[in-house]
């Protein structure tokens, strides 16, 4: 610590952080004042939603199908063997934007896929030809 009681920059005052599992002290409060009270709650928003309370109603529904924040798709892409490969692939997912088949929210999600992949074939023939330029140099510096 500082003289002025304020910690030096890039110093935590815990340098070990939150210890695993602790709770917020509101979610702790919230927690009690509700226990034993959820069923008699969740039975009037019940009520509620079946009376016509729209924001009832779609607070039941959110709790009984969660929106989904993703999709399995069935989408075909060629095969990825060389990076000559990727514009196969760039091709094929602008084309399934274009036809309808696929958003293009889904295909920018795929093109990270595809472009994790490619880095992984490059990665590979990097460390192929690093091999061969050491075995043909015989081990000399």
């Amino acid at each position: 610590m500082s003289d002025g009681g304020q910690f030096k920059p890039g110093r935590s005052g815990n340098p070990a952080g939150k210890a695993k599992g602790t709770r917020n002290r509101t979610t702790i409060a919230l927690e009690e004042i509700l226990q034993g009270e959820a069923e008699t709650i969740t039975r009037k928003a019940i009520e509620l939603a079946q009376n016509g309370d729209t924001v009832a109603l779609r607070m039941c529904l959110d709790r009984l199908m969660p929106v989904r924040k993703d999709r399995p798709i069935t989408f075909t892409l060629p095969k990825i063997e060389t990076t000559a490969d990727l514009t196969k692939a760039t091709q094929a997912l602008l084309q399934g934007v274009a036809d309808g088949e696929i958003t293009p929210s889904e295909a920018a999600e795929l093109s990270k896929l595809v472009d994790a992949h490619v880095r992984a074939i490059e990665a590979v023939d990097f460390a192929g030809r690093l091999a061969a330029l050491e075995q043909g140099a015989g081990g000399r510096r």
